[in-house]
């Protein structure tokens, strides 16, 4: 009895140290990439922090963000729309600042009320809500949209500014939209699960007095196994200036990333996704 009481202990502890900023995707929550593989380290920034999307003690998406940009690089789902209500309440990610931290996302009142923390403090480590003010041409583009997941819960881990960069306005509610609302719909046909990545590319261009990179391109990726025997892959980039959106294979979108971004080649699913 004594043995397993340890053990129960032990297995406590080791829950406690498993935190929300995270050290690799494979070992953490893997269960948001197809065949549990994540993308390649082309895609990392100068300082990174992986990110289990954590919302009242249960991960929804997984988020690599770029700490020097406030922007995320990319955000990890499973697309799973549905009905609902869009969520207005927005959260930040208080183990940014470090593991100390309570480990689910927060509101920035909570954090500066009950933990004693400042603005100031939270600022430094990721966006908060003033940088998203008073904005002209842009607004709060979600990479993981509210409107891909079939419950509150989920649509509310949605609403984290780490999951958000500023993106043109017209891009956002129009051609982008169209993408994630309407173009989802029919490329997911006959689907069993669509596993989705959606980046940003940083720009030249910042907001909030050089605090919040604004990306000079969106992209998405999709691949879903249909049966098996058959694994159907697709993307789109779109440049964040213009109502537009390109359709893409998987290859060629990883071909324009690896150029974008300049870091080596760009794989953003296991290599069993259909590039052609």
């Amino acid at each position: 009895m004594l043995w397993l009481l340890l053990l129960q202990v032990l297995a406590s502890c080791l829950w406690l140290g498993h935190s929300e900023v995270v050290k690799s995707f494979e070992t953490s929550c893997p269960q948001f990439f197809f065949r549990e593989i994540p993308p390649n380290e082309a895609l990392e920034p100068q300082k990174p922090a992986w990110i289990c999307q954590r919302y009242k003690n249960q991960y929804y998406f997984a988020t690599l963000y770029d700490r020097q940009m406030r922007i995320p690089v990319y955000s990890a789902y499973i697309y799973q729309p549905g009905p609902g209500k869009r969520p207005k309440t927005w959260l930040v990610e208080p183990q940014l600042m470090g593991p100390t931290y309570p480990k689910t996302m927060e509101k920035e009142w909570t954090l500066l009320n009950h933990y004693n923390v400042s603005l100031e403090k939270l600022s430094q480590s990721q966006a908060i809500l003033h940088d998203y003010k008073n904005l002209t041409g842009l607004n709060r583009g979600h990479l993981n949209p509210n409107g891909h997941h079939d419950d509150y819960s989920s649509r509310i881990a949605t609403f984290t500014l780490t999951n958000i960069v500023p993106q043109d306005e017209k891009l956002n509610g129009g051609a982008w939209n169209n993408y994630e609302q309407q173009t989802m719909i029919r490329r997911t046909q006959g689907c069993q699960t669509t596993y989705v990545i959606v980046g940003a590319v940083p720009g030249n261009n910042y907001i909030a007095k050089g605090r919040v990179n604004k990306p000079s391109h969106l992209w998405s990726a999709a691949c879903c196994m249909v049966d098996n025997n058959y694994i159907k892959a697709w993307a789109v980039i779109a440049e964040n200036d213009k109502n537009q959106v390109q359709l893409l294979t998987l290859g060629e979108l990883e071909d324009t990333l690896t150029e974008l971004y300049g870091r080596g080649q760009v794989s953003l699913f296991d290599s069993d996704c259909p590039r052609e």
